[in-house]
């Protein structure tokens, strides 16, 4: 089972609030979730009183694999929870080699292909002629004069 964490909206209409759970990934938006950890409400003016995290729980659940969604990504970068940012690796770049005559031949993929073989020649069609110009008179039809 994939868990998501995620905000699900609830609250009145044109006034939402957001409760943060950790969802089943498979499940709706506002389905039914296995954990609330928090709440969110943009109307309320304070910014200290907007989010509110149970960090301990939110630090469990990235702890076991659950995926935050990209807005509670957000908000978790701007509360700083534990065990959120993992390193990626570092992916080494290759330095390109200068086409020089004298350069050494690189030792990548490149150098694994065969050569391509070389295509043939397209072969050359006579031009069309108009369809009058190429008939002659029939044979057994009277000569015209």
């Amino acid at each position: 089972m994939s868990v998501k964490l995620r905000f699900m909206r609830v609250g009145k209409k044109n006034h939402p609030a957001y409760r943060l759970c950790a969802i089943d990934s498979r499940k709706a938006r506002d389905g039914r979730y296995i954990e609330n950890l928090g709440f969110y409400d943009p109307y309320i003016a304070d910014d200290n009183k907007k989010l509110r995290v149970d960090k301990s729980r939110a630090e469990y659940w990235l702890s076991v694999g659950a995926q935050p969604s990209e807005t509670v990504l957000k908000f978790f970068k701007m509360f700083k929870i534990a065990g959120l940012i993992r390193p990626k690796p570092k992916r080494k770049r290759r330095k390109k080699l200068a086409a020089q005559p004298g350069a050494a031949v690189p030792t990548g993929t490149a150098a694994r292909k065969p050569p391509r073989k070389p295509k043939p020649p397209k072969k050359t069609k006579p031009p069309k002629q108009p369809k009058g110009a190429e008939q002659g008179p029939a044979e057994g039809a009277p000569a015209q004069s």
